[in-house]
């Protein structure tokens, strides 16, 4: 028996088929071999086509169909890039390109609706403010599209668009509901009074389903394009970073997991639910949320992460890999002898309540450091940027102890391993997984191929742990002060 697993990034379709009885990965095929393009036809929009999506996802099943009986597939779970926005009309046909998760044109639309509605209101009912999120987002298409909007039939979000490509049936999640900040937290239902302010007919929102169960079937078509058996349950369905924690067996209160690619992000899960005043964190119905046994997803979100350490390698190392940067920076000190860099030049930060103060180098001195000097304080500045973010989400009451990645990006680093787990004072526990595998392994959960979170997660392994490091305490400890001095100083001048 098989699950599959099926994740729609912004940049790449991942395919993988589980086993589900030994719990290891079969097959796994990622599309295409570069990115996938996003059009921008003005500044700060980014556009994808659905279809893209599907096509790739059909070619990527072709592709493992080749060396695996796609009869076996009892399961099928989908994971997705968060808070796009995909308008269908009632043939089922997308009226328009995707505005994706990385789109800004709707940031007044949310920021207006947060005054008018009432800051209050929006952070007891909906922890958020409305924001760039995906019903501002709608609200954006009904006001300056307004024939595409009186055309649209439903509205949702990219995972739920391939859900109806294999099923032919119209839902979504409690969870998708609520990443699109349109989910009530106080009574547990939609938020029908943010779609009231938009103007948006109810009617235009899909049903609503757990995210962890079954959701819909595969249709006859599916089986005739794919070979994926008729009936084939479509399962589990989660947004990329929900989807993450849940890879890592994150699902209880304080238990955090954590990304470190192109941007970063650290997820922690509550059972209160409690928003940020400031709106530097997201909270969002996890997975495994219920009414009876409430679980939140608590986003934190940082821009400017891995992409510094490609822009340092394409720029101060062309002739290294990156294992020979993680290599050379380990010659600096901790603290990196009084060098410190801020990460933030990949757009407005949330925690930063918006702001944008760019990349900016401190302390250097042209007599001491070197390159090995300035590489390490790249990847601190970036474990800076996590504990600036992790002290936020300790004044919502969650308190790592450990943090669990995938071993991927920039958990490759020691450096940002060893750094982040000190100044955190926390393990780091790495596994062998991704949202493909998470996505499957969900699936098969949700349609009682498992029968507990211990069976479901049994395939996992913890490849490696970190632990903070005593003699660093330290230097990091002074050094991150001196950066977070830098940083309001930064912030204060914008």
């Amino acid at each position: 028996m098989t699950s599959l697993g099926i994740d729609i990034g912004s940049s790449s379709v991942k395919v993988s088929l589980l086993n589900i009885q030994s719990g290891k990965c079969l097959a796994a095929v990622t599309l295409p071999s570069s990115e996938m393009p996003i059009e921008a036809p003005h500044p700060g929009w980014a556009e994808q086509d659905p279809d893209m999506w599907w096509t790739y996802v059909c070619d990527a099943i072709a592709r493992i169909a080749a060396t695996n009986p796609l009869k076996e597939i009892k399961s099928i779970g989908i994971t997705y890039q968060m808070h796009g926005l995909v308008c269908i009309d009632k043939n089922g046909n997308p009226l328009r390109k995707s505005i994706i998760w990385c789109d800004s044109r709707a940031v007044e639309t949310g920021e207006r609706a947060f005054r008018e509605i009432g800051p209050e209101k929006c952070l007891a009912h909906l922890l958020n403010s409305p924001g760039n999120f995906t019903a501002s987002k709608m609200a954006w298409v009904k006001q300056n599209e307004p024939e595409i909007f009186a055309r649209t039939y439903k509205f949702f979000l990219p995972g739920d668009y391939i859900a109806y490509k294999l099923s032919g049936e119209i839902c979504t999640t409690g969870s998708g509901l609520s990443e699109q900040i349109l989910w009530d937290f106080t009574t547990d239902t939609p938020a029908e009074f943010v779609s009231d302010y938009y103007g948006i007919p109810s009617s235009y929102l899909p049903v609503h389903k757990p995210s962890l169960g079954i959701q819909s079937y595969t249709s006859r078509e599916t089986e005739i394009r794919l070979g994926i058996p008729q009936g084939t349950p479509i399962s589990y369905r989660a947004g990329d970073q929900p989807n993450n924690a849940f890879s890592l067996n994150v699902m209880d209160s304080g238990e955090i997991a954590a990304t470190a690619g192109t941007s970063g992000v650290v997820y922690g899960i509550t059972d209160t639910p409690r928003a940020d005043r400031q709106s530097r964190v997201n909270p969002f119905l996890h997975v495994n949320h219920s009414t009876g046994h409430p679980r939140y997803g608590v986003l934190l979100c940082i821009n400017g992460t891995g992409i510094l350490n490609a822009w340092m390698r394409k720029n101060v190392s062309p002739e290294l890999s990156y294992a020979q940067m993680n290599e050379l920076m380990a010659l600096a000190p901790a603290g990196s002898d009084g060098l410190s860099i801020l990460p933030f030049g990949n757009g407005a930060e949330r925690i930063l309540e918006n702001r944008f103060t760019g990349v900016q180098i401190n302390g250097l001195d042209l007599n001491r450091h070197s390159r090995s000097h300035f590489l390490r304080a790249a990847h601190e500045g970036i474990a800076f940027s996590f504990r600036y973010g992790v002290d936020i989400m300790k004044e919502m009451g969650l308190v790592p102890k450990v943090i669990r990645a995938g071993e991927a990006n920039m958990f490759l680093s020691p450096v940002f391993r060893n750094t982040l787990a000190t100044l955190c004072d926390a393990s780091i526990e790495l596994y062998n997984t991704d949202g493909a595998l998470g996505a499957a392994r969900g699936a098969a959960w949700g349609a009682g191929y498992y029968d507990s979170r211990e069976a479901c997660f049994a395939g996992l392994k913890c490849i490696r742990r970190e632990e903070p490091r005593t003699a660093w305490r330290g230097p990091l400890e002074t050094a991150y002060q001196d950066w977070k001095n830098k940083l309001e100083k930064a912030i204060s001048n914008i």
